[in-house]
């Protein structure tokens, strides 16, 4: 049973989402560190570990190894939108700076702002909608 279909399982990491939220914001990222890979040994399909982490290494300035956990986590599941706006945010050079740690942290999406377009050629383009 994947961690998407066991509630105790999405509990939990919902529940290591908000510890370490709180824990960031105090700065005891030790504690965060040793949570956080623990979880990684525990659920090593979820996504949630690999975004934790790369936001605990982005607030201690490891920008590199934070993207790789940012992309470790959108590989393990495409719909996890917190690894998402992670990429989005700290890939840019204008970087918000505001983590995603959760769902709760990602906006609503628009989803009628694009359209599918066929070419002569039958190839798709995704234009914006007027």
């Amino acid at each position: 049973m994947s961690v998407q279909n066991n509630p105790a399982d999405k509990a939990e990491l919902n529940a290591l989402c908000s510890k370490v939220r709180a824990l960031v914001g105090v700065g005891n990222y030790q504690v965060c560190t040793s949570m956080i890979v623990s979880a990684m040994s525990k659920y090593p399909h979820a996504p949630q570990p690999h975004n934790l982490f790369g936001v605990l290494l982005e607030k201690q300035g490891d920008h590199v190894t934070a993207m790789k956990h940012f992309r470790a986590a959108w590989a393990l599941d495409a719909t996890y939108l917190p690894a998402r706006q992670n990429l989005d945010c700290f890939g840019t050079f204008l970087s918000c700076g505001k983590c995603a740690f959760d769902e709760s942290d990602c906006p609503e999406e628009k989803q009628d702002n694009y359209k599918i377009e066929f070419d002569a050629h039958g190839i798709g383009h995704v234009v914006r909608r007027d």
